[in-house]
């Protein structure tokens, strides 16, 4: 792993930073993509007792993994559910059984599984140059930072407030900025009458087990586009993320035990499991740690607040709910500046990949999508390509 900084005094051990960077993660991955979830969960006929099920288990997976994954390999190793995976499912389990999905699911991430432990996925990611990597992950990011400013002649009190605060913050107390900003944003929300708490209340969730069932039509139609959007749209941007950032992540091991827990906790609604991308770029950032090899703390705090949501699934989700879209996408985009900011200078550094990295950034960044699968995979294709040709003229 290669620092990013001189080195600076260890912090705490369990550092504010590392508190604000995990709770930052889990709120942005919920909020942006909770409904979804709920969505995909109605489409295969669950009622309220199987969408708890499916928030626990989804909640415990990523607690296990990103606790596991982070403490075994002092990275800052950060899962997530399958986003695109969950519109996938959104629309295709219309009509198909619950068990079916199940055995879809169970499918999904048995072949996840045997894409990590062997070993086809990690020689791939080794003919992925670093400045593609850091071009791939700007891309992702890019829209995150711009939502700040498309907000603001809407959203002034709120986003105005919340950028006021980080520059001071970043002047005067540098490590507790996103913090400090989050903060602000409550404050000014609250003040304005836009977090609405009203009718919240607590209540564990409890897992409800389901039978699979293999249907070979609901294995093919949902289970393997599953898997490769899986694959696709997440672990691979979530490989560049680690890899963008200085990481050299056992890429077999990390894809692997995804996979396995998603095979184990299928049959309570776990559907798919991945590693992180946007989120885990929050972890990843400075003001995490300046340290990057102390910012897997912060990955683990993200796995706590991610068993708390799982313990109270639906309350939680309506908590987060309770915040204004606008304080969310405005502490993502401030969270991610330096992450977007070093991801442009590491795409750009080298002369001779310049083409190639500019042209996955704008794919990357541009959001469309063929045959299911995100931009993020195509971009990186594009710019492989690039390089490739590149290098034969040369």
């Amino acid at each position: 792993m290669k620092p990013d900084t001189q080195h600076a005094p260890h912090p705490p051990r369990m550092a504010l930073a590392h508190l604000s960077a995990g709770f930052i993660a889990v709120l942005v991955g919920y909020t942006s993509s909770a409904a979804i979830v709920f969505q995909a969960a109605r489409a295969a006929g669950a009622g309220p007792a199987e969408i708890a099920s499916w928030l626990w288990a989804l909640g415990l997976g990523m607690a296990l993994t990103s606790i596991g994954l982070s403490l075994r390999y002092r990275m800052p190793v950060l899962t997530a559910w399958s986003t695109p995976g969950a519109a996938l499912l959104a629309t295709g389990l219309a009509g198909v059984p619950m068990s079916e999905a199940i055995g879809a699911f169970m499918f999904a991430s048995a072949l996840i599984a045997l894409a990590g432990v062997s070993g086809g996925f990690e020689r791939l990611m080794h003919l992925v140059p670093r400045s593609l990597a850091a071009a791939l992950l700007g891309g992702v990011l890019l829209r995150f930072g711009l939502e700040v400013f498309a907000r603001l002649p809407e959203q002034g009190w709120i986003i105005g407030s919340m950028l006021t605060c980080f520059l001071l913050a970043r002047r005067l107390l540098p490590r507790y900025a996103v913090p400090a900003t989050l903060l602000a944003g409550l404050l000014v929300a609250g003040l304005r009458g836009e977090v609405h708490l009203a009718g919240l209340s607590f209540q564990l969730a409890l897992p409800v087990f389901t039978m699979p069932a293999f249907s070979p039509t609901t294995l093919i139609g949902v289970g393997l586009p599953l898997f490769i959007v899986t694959m696709a749209s997440q672990n691979v941007p979530g490989l560049a993320v680690l890899r963008a950032n200085g990481y050299e992540p056992p890429t077999s091991s990390l894809v692997g035990w995804t996979g396995l827990t998603g095979f184990m906790l299928a049959p309570f609604g776990g559907f798919a499991y991945n590693l992180a991308a946007i989120t885990a770029a929050i972890c990843m950032s400075r003001d995490a740690d300046p340290d990057p090899s102390q910012r897997f703390r912060a990955s683990i705090w993200a796995g706590v607040f991610y068993g708390l949501t799982g313990l109270f699934g639906a309350t939680v989700a309506a908590l987060f709910a309770a915040f204004p879209q606008a304080l969310i996408l405005a502490i993502a985009g401030l969270a991610l500046l330096g992450t977007i900011g070093n991801s442009l200078a590491g795409a750009l550094q080298d002369e001779t990949e310049r083409d190639a990295a500019l042209i996955t950034f704008l794919a990357a960044a541009s959001g469309f999508s063929l045959w299911g699968i995100g931009s993020a995979f195509w971009a990186l294709l594009l710019g492989l390509i690039c390089t490739a040709l590149a290098r034969r003229s040369a």
